[in-house]
């Protein structure tokens, strides 16, 4: 029965709505994915496919429109899957019909300092997509390493560590608003603690 109710209710919602207004009503409920599944606007298509963090499907809807906005979100999401160049061909579009838009000439900086650091010695540590050209360890220095001590004053906190480690991590906007919210919440806990 349950089912029969939420079919008459979608089909009753589809006499009243089109379908970007019935997308428009799941992204402000925050169903992004589901979202992009109404839409037929593909620029808000887009928004939705970037939102709910899907970028490949992102970039297929904004490439199917000609405007700078959708050539910038276009760009956004070349970024965010780490295709710099095609971030940098979007956002250099963009500032040729629009030159004084900051926001694009910022993201266009970040896209290109991200391929310079791919594209040089060592690559990019960030995603690991290239490494040393060669390890050389040092022949002189007597084997086994030498002893460390750290006093206390020198030591990290876990939340000192944690923090560090996060302000690190390169990874989607969903996976890093988790850990995020993870580790404000583990912080939380251990000022309760105290």
């Amino acid at each position: 029965m349950r089912g029969f109710c939420m079919v008459l209710a979608v089909s009753w919602l589809g006499l009243w709505f089109t379908p970007d207004q019935q997308g428009q009503r799941l992204m402000s409920r925050g169903e992004f994915a589901e979202a992009a599944k109404r839409f037929e606007d593909p620029l808000r298509q887009g928004v939705a496919w970037y939102r709910a963090g899907e970028f490949e499907k992102a970039t297929q809807a904004f490439s199917r429109v000609s405007s700078p906005e959708s050539k910038f979100n276009l760009g956004n999401a070349w970024l965010m899957l780490g295709k710099y160049d095609q971030a940098i061909a979007s956002y250099d579009e963009v500032l040729e019909k629009r030159p004084d838009w900051k926001a694009a000439q910022e993201n266009r900086d970040l896209a290109a300092a991200r391929a310079k650091l791919i594209h040089g010695i060592g690559g990019d540590l960030g995603d690991q997509r290239e490494g040393a050209d060669k390890v050389v360890f040092d022949q002189d220095k007597p084997p086994g390493g030498q002893e460390t001590e750290v006093t206390g004053a020198q030591a990290m906190s876990d939340a000192a560590i944690q923090s560090i480690w996060l302000r690190q991590v390169q990874t989607n906007p969903a996976d890093f608003l988790k850990a995020k919210f993870a580790y404000q919440q583990a912080d939380g806990k251990a000022g309760d603690e105290k």
